[in-house]
């Protein structure tokens, strides 16, 4: 559902402004580890580590890991 708004975003603002599209895909990342924290009740590393080996698996599955990978 979000994916393609997104890659709407990074494909006309990464033509004119792409460093103001980094702050944005961390905060998606942000969002990304609080779910995982909340659905798996795991603490924040386990989270950051969930979310590292689901880019390993799967780098293309959310539009913005294209651009910047999570770090962990």
């Amino acid at each position: 559902m979000i994916n393609p708004v997104v890659r709407g975003w990074a494909n006309y603002y990464g033509r004119f402004y792409r460093s103001a599209l980094y702050p944005l895909f961390d905060r998606i990342n942000t969002c990304l580890l609080r779910w995982i924290q909340k659905k798996y009740r795991v603490g924040m590393k386990q989270a950051l580590r969930r979310l590292a080996e689901g880019h390993a698996r799967r780098p293309r599955y959310f539009a913005h890991w294209t651009w910047v990978a999570p770090t962990g």
